[in-house]
């Protein structure tokens, strides 16, 4: 069930361990695609966008979660490349206690301050309450995100992508059925796709613990595991902390870019929200392969295995590269149609907006596809800095457009350029940071060979 990734072909490791992966992001993406679905099918047109104009602030908030679990499973992927089960325990169990106090913590702030975020964002007075509603449910929801992430993110730290996969496949059909009963059947409205998701969200967690118990017996705690370690959970801080912060201001660069969409109406903010949740799906890919070189870096570094590490980041440069361009001829072809899935044919007006947004940003997934590579690469060698100072640049970047674009008066168009400016500012400090670490370890491993 834990899958060894620091002996065997790369490539073959890498797709194995990447396609499960790319899998259950699709079916993670079922959450909100079906909610966005339902909403702007059977509710309206206001539903959608109030579903839709939620996503940078669910960014925000699952990107931090995601963020934090993801950093601590670093540390447990290196352990385990090591081979040292005890410390690799010792890893989850502070973890745990850590992510206990972030939820708790993130869920009264984020309840008691939801209306005033969304006043903040410019949200309709048409759609604001409705989308405060489904906030309010999401929020309350957070530990069952939080349990999901945080066991999902210990398997993959072993290896195992598939396992979370199946559990997703399963609460993906449960938050569609559900999806059908609380908004078709019983008229719940936006506050239904809100319950849809936590139920379904919940199922997937529980399904992950009750794996882990009864699969993974190197993962069996005890209370010595849980004792208070202060030096290790400044560890992993000091790697959750700046991969969470790197989420988060990715995320208030796209709260910005919200903000900026949100006052040109609701009919612009359904299309940005149809054209968000098409790209996130089939964007996905990049983000499988982020987590796989996360996992594949982290093993391979812990066993000291630097060549692998090396040959595994440049197999999968080219795999992104290919997959990037298979991405846009998906756009370009079949864009329309797939963007018909959210709203109906008769909505031109949203349907051209969607359309701008992807012409205007397709052409860069590129380097899209990049900043999971390098970031992830930088992440499972332990350093958490650097992919932050990407964040940041992302997010000056994305400032900066729309700043321009509220000051010269341009529109929609104008403010979605905010994106492939992000994206390519993201690379300029991740891409040399990663090439002097490899030529820094390179020369360190030649002076102790010459020694």
């Amino acid at each position: 069930m834990t899958n060894d990734m620091t002996k065997g072909s790369p490539v073959r490791l890498i797709l194995a361990f990447m396609i499960p992966a790319y899998l259950g992001n699709i079916f993670q993406q079922f959450y909100n695609l079906v909610d966005a679905v339902v909403a702007g099918r059977y509710i309206g047109v206001n539903a959608l966008a109030a579903i839709g104009s939620t996503t940078s602030l669910n960014f925000l908030v699952i990107g931090w979660l995601n963020g934090i679990t993801s950093g601590f499973a670093i540390m447990v992927a290196q352990s385990f490349g090591a081979k040292d089960y005890k410390k690799m325990r010792h890893y989850v169990a502070v973890s745990i206690e850590l992510c206990v106090a972030f939820v708790v913590v993130m869920t009264l702030a984020l309840l008691t301050f939801n209306y005033p975020i969304l006043r903040l964002m410019n949200s309709p007075d048409e759609i604001i309450d409705q989308t405060a509603s489904y906030l309010a449910i999401i929020y309350a929801g957070l530990f069952v995100t939080a349990a999901y992430n945080a066991l999902a993110a210990v398997l993959r730290a072993l290896g195992d992508s598939r396992s979370p996969l199946y559990f997703l496949i399963i609460s993906a059909v449960l938050n569609a059925i559900l999806d059908v009963v609380f908004v078709i059947k019983l008229h719940i409205g936006v506050e239904g796709c809100a319950w849809a998701t936590v139920i379904a969200q919940g199922v997937s967690a529980l399904c992950c613990l009750v794996y882990i118990i009864r699969k993974f017996h190197i993962l069996k705690l005890s209370s010595e595991d849980f004792r208070l370690d202060f030096p290790m959970m400044a560890e992993l801080m000091g790697i959750g902390i700046p991969m969470a912060l790197q989420f988060s201001i990715t995320a208030l660069g796209t709260i910005i870019v919200q903000g900026a969409v949100n006052s040109y109406g609701s009919t612009y903010i359904a299309g940005f929200a149809a054209a968000g949740k098409l790209q996130n799906l089939v964007t996905s890919i990049f983000i499988a392969f982020g987590a796989t070189t996360a996992t594949y870096v982290g093993q391979n570094w812990g066993a000291g295995k630097f060549d692998r590490i090396k040959q595994g980041v440049r197999d999968t440069q080219i795999m992104i590269l290919i997959s990037a361009v298979f991405m846009i001829l998906i756009i370009h072809f079949f864009g329309d149609p797939l963007i018909h899935i959210f709203i109906d044919g008769s909505q031109t007006e949203v349907t051209e907006a969607a359309r701008s947004y992807f012409r205007t940003v397709s052409w860069c997934y590129p380097f899209l596809g990049s900043i999971f590579l390098y970031r992830n690469a930088l992440q499972g060698l332990g350093h958490g800095f650097v992919p932050m100072m990407g964040g940041v640049f992302e997010l000056g970047a994305r400032s900066l457009v729309v700043m321009v674009v509220a000051r010269l008066g341009y529109g929609f168009v104008e403010t979605c350029a905010s994106d492939p400016a992000a994206w390519i500012a993201a690379l300029i400090p991740l891409i040399p940071y990663f090439l002097y670490m490899m030529k820094k370890t390179e020369r360190q491993i030649l002076a102790k060979q010459e020694k």
